[in-house]
């Protein structure tokens, strides 16, 4: 399946949204890169697993997953031989803790899904980690407790540290310090019991300097009388730190001795996310597992497309029995586009394993390709017209298409001359369906639908109307064929009968009444058909003699436009009996048909009256032989018309 059918039918939009539901980052890279399948059997098991995930959902919708990218970062992180922080700790406890909740989660699911609640076996028991971990971290800490030595040395290190408060508060008391003092108060620099002493008296007291006020004023000073209790707090401090290191060295240890059962408890959760997240968006949508077929037969019942939300209306159609290609016609905005969008996005869907938007029992086709070729295709950068990126498409679908492809094709034809692209669109239609596809194509070509008529193996489908309302009820109807309901909107929006039954001659060519008891004479029907004796019935000569009265009249000296090239020039002659004008373009005349020429400017606004044209039209010579002879005889001289 190529790149353009995943972006048309919004497929990625589709990823994006199941997305949305997963917890972990790598659940999200997982979904992302979901494809349709073509095993059967792995899509009906991928389909079987999300359907008891849906119901696990509806008797508890709190399952515990645990965000994974920090788990798998701490795990390399010790394989490099870095402990783990005891701040990081707290992270791996509450991964482990949500490993046992959930196998505590899926213990009593098994009733409800037999499958989906035996995975969580695979995740190996944690506990005895769990527990040793959060015996020696708390609060993102190293406890107290976490070893004999530890509390030992912190008990030791608070006595030490409560001695040295004493001693400070008395030297600061004391009458051997009261006249240096700034204040009695004892500052703490750079983990140092310090005195506030007025800079003047620095040199009265013994000890180290460790800080200066920013004024200058005072000096921070460690007395010697507690410098050497400090060093011995110091000491305590680096033996606290070696034990809280060896510990967290211990614990990291141990977690790499459990990597297996993590890396299994890792991918169990991944599993579990993924899968999650594709049943929540499933009920959502209210989806239910589809019936695969490899019959190419297609079976929808009320469904909807999911990204219409409530305001989808439901679609239900049974097809691929006895017909392969479906031709829908119906008039714009009546849901033919939504139709084909919905077949072909559900039918990803399904192929992907996922379950779709429509009642239960629905059926979905197994193909190996979908193609589509749907909307305005037009490429700026490659300067091509809608027509003819389109087609670029359409061909590259003819190269690929074999008997096991889904085409999807809107509007095949349209953006070129009417009768030439129906031709196109019934050809391109035959051979696709000689190569075997299974078809679906939207059109208004009335020819189409004939051929889909006259065919075998092709089936009419029309968007039914609401004449009544003039609003469609995008309700589709197989084997009948639609017309745009363009005379059956006039005569409901009050068109003279006459001129719609003229109308629908025209067209059809056959009689149809739509007199449906109005009041003819009524002035707003009288108005619309009254004949106007004023009206201007001057006709050239040129054109008495054509079949239609729509031939524009040009008149010698008219400057027009040539539609095609968008060149400007200048009617010489014409019309013909075909409704052709000889144009003089710069010095060349060209025939060209009066469906290809618009009226730029009118001779008479340009030429005087009794302008001689020869001068335009002609050449030099010509006009200087013409004027000798019609004063007298030439010999030898002929005047041949240019």
């Amino acid at each position: 399946m190529n790149q353009q059918t995943f972006e048309v039918l919004g497929f990625y939009k589709i990823l994006e949204e199941i997305e949305s539901f997963a917890k972990t980052n790598l659940a999200k890279e997982t979904i992302g890169k979901l494809r349709p399948m073509q095993d059967k059997r792995r899509i009906e098991q991928s389909i079987k697993e999300i359907d008891e995930a849906v119901k696990i959902l509806q008797i508890s919708s709190s399952v515990p997953i645990h965000t994974l990218d920090e788990m798998s970062l701490y795990l390399n992180q010790a394989k490099k031989g870095i402990y783990i922080r005891a701040d990081q700790f707290p992270f791996v406890i509450s991964f482990l803790d949500h490993c046992t909740k959930l196998k505590q989660f899926m213990r009593d699911k098994g009733y409800a899904a037999p499958n989906v609640s035996l995975y969580v076996q695979s995740i190996p028991d944690v506990r005895e980690l769990t527990e040793e971990i959060a015996r020696c971290i708390r609060h993102g800490n190293v406890d107290d407790y976490a070893s004999s030595d530890l509390a030992y040395l912190r008990r030791q290190l608070s006595i030490l540290t409560e001695r040295v408060k004493e001693k400070a508060n008395q030297l600061v008391k004391s009458k051997k310090y009261a006249g240096y003092l700034q204040d009695k108060i004892v500052s703490e620099r750079s983990g140092h019991l310090t005195l506030s002493v007025k800079r003047e008296y620095r040199t009265k007291i013994q000890g180290s300097v460790l800080d200066t006020s920013a004024s200058g004023a005072t000096v921070f000073i460690e007395p010697s009388e507690l410098s050497d209790m400090q060093g011995e707090i110091d000491a305590m401090k680096l033996a606290e730190e070696y034990e809280v290191e060896r510990i967290l060295y211990e614990l990291t240890e141990k977690l790499l001795d459990e990597e297996e059962a993590i890396h299994l408890a890792i991918e169990t959760m991944h599993y579990y996310d993924v899968l999650f997240a594709k049943a929540k968006y499933c009920r959502v949508i209210d989806a239910n597992p589809p019936i695969l077929t490899e019959d190419y037969t297609i079976y929808l019942k009320e469904a909807r497309h999911p990204m219409l939300g409530e305001k989808a209306v439901p679609l239900s159609i049974s097809f691929g029995e006895e017909h392969r290609a479906l031709v829908i016609t119906g008039p714009n905005t009546g849901g033919k586009t939504v139709t084909l969008k919905t077949i072909g996005l559900l039918t990803m869907m399904a192929q992907s394993g996922l379950l779709i938007p429509a009642k239960a029992g629905s059926k979905i086709a197994i193909f190996q390709h979908v193609f589509v070729d749907i909307g305005d295709g037009q490429s700026i950068e490659q300067n091509l017209s809608t027509f003819s990126s389109r087609l670029v498409n359409i061909i590259d679908i003819l190269r690929t298409t074999n008997d096991r492809s889904l085409v999807l094709l809107d509007e095949l034809g349209s953006g070129t001359d009417p009768g030439e692209g129906m031709a196109l669109a019934i050809v391109i239609l035959e051979q696709l369906y000689q190569k075997g596809a299974t078809l679906f194509a939207t059109t208004h070509y009335s020819e189409m639908k004939e051929f889909a008529d006259q065919t075998e193996g092709f089936l009419n489908g029309t968007m039914e109307f609401d004449i009544e309302t003039l609003r469609p009820t995008y309700k589709l109807l197989l084997g009948q064929s639609g017309r745009s309901q363009a005379f059956e909107i006039a005569s409901k929006l009050g068109l003279h009968p006459k001129l719609i039954e003229k109308a629908h001659q025209i067209t059809y060519k056959t009689h149809r009444n739509f007199h449906h008891g109005q009041h003819l004479n009524d002035a707003d029907f009288q108005q619309q058909i009254v004949i106007n004796k004023y009206a201007r019935t001057s006709v050239t000569k040129r054109t008495a003699d054509l079949p239609s009265s729509k031939v524009p009249i040009f008149e010698q000296g008219d400057n027009v436009i040539l539609t095609e090239t968008n060149e400007v020039g200048i009617v010489y002659q014409g019309p013909d009996a075909q409704g052709r004008y000889v144009v003089q373009v710069r010095q060349e005349k060209r025939t060209v048909n009066h469906k290809r020429l618009k009226l730029y400017i009118k001779g008479t606004e340009l030429y005087p009256e009794d302008y001689d044209f020869d001068i335009i039209f002609k050449s030099k010579e010509y006009r200087k032989i013409n004027k000798q002879q019609k004063r007298k005889y030439v010999e030898d001289v002929w005047l041949e018309e240019e």
